[in-house]
């Protein structure tokens, strides 16, 4: 429930916040709440996942890029994360999610997203999405074109590449698994 309530909250704050451009920071504020608890008593993983679909969320709706989405049909679909747990959020512990879009290639928009409890980093997430019309995979670039933001992606970090590379490894041998 903790995370609806937070999703409803956020969207109905979005336009009463500053509008962002499509770089821009998402910064929403958080308490860990008893229910994101698992049972070591601290922030449950798949909590912070459900955290950074608000930031999304946010980045969607601040961005303005919800009505390119509405008047094309287009949703938004994540393809894959890499995460990284670094310290534990305990209960009733503030915490702040930091989302920005960092980019795009020919296929995936990236997303980062950071939690953490004052100056004290407690997981960063990158996570790579598109956006699907009634035709397919909808190009970034025209994405960021519906915004008449952008028409040049940013520079990716070199490290990307590599997670592709590794992503398409990782396919392959889920295949060879299946026909074995």
């Amino acid at each position: 429930m903790t995370a609806a309530v937070r999703m409803l909250g956020t969207a109905l704050a979005a336009p009463f916040r500053p509008r962002l451009g499509l770089l821009g920071e998402s910064r929403l504020a958080f308490r860990v709440l008893p229910n994101d608890l698992d049972y070591n008593v601290h922030m449950n993983n798949a909590r912070y996942l459900a955290l950074m679909d608000v930031g999304r969320v946010d980045l969607i709706l601040r961005t303005g890029l919800w009505r390119a989405m509405w008047n094309h049909r287009w949703q938004a679909v994540i393809a894959g994360s890499l995460i990284r747990y670094r310290r534990p959020l305990r209960p009733f512990q503030r915490m702040e999610l930091v989302s920005r879009l960092i980019g795009w290639d020919e296929r995936w928009f990236y997303i980062e997203h950071r939690i953490a409890a004052g100056t004290v980093l407690a997981c960063q997430s990158m996570v790579r999405g598109a956006f699907i019309g009634s035709e397919g995979m909808v190009a970034p670039a025209q994405m960021a074109g519906a915004l008449g933001d952008l028409s040049v992606a940013p520079e990716l970090p070199g490290w990307i590449a590599a997670w592709r590379e590794a992503d398409r490894g990782f396919g392959s041998r889920q295949l060879e698994a299946e026909e074995a």
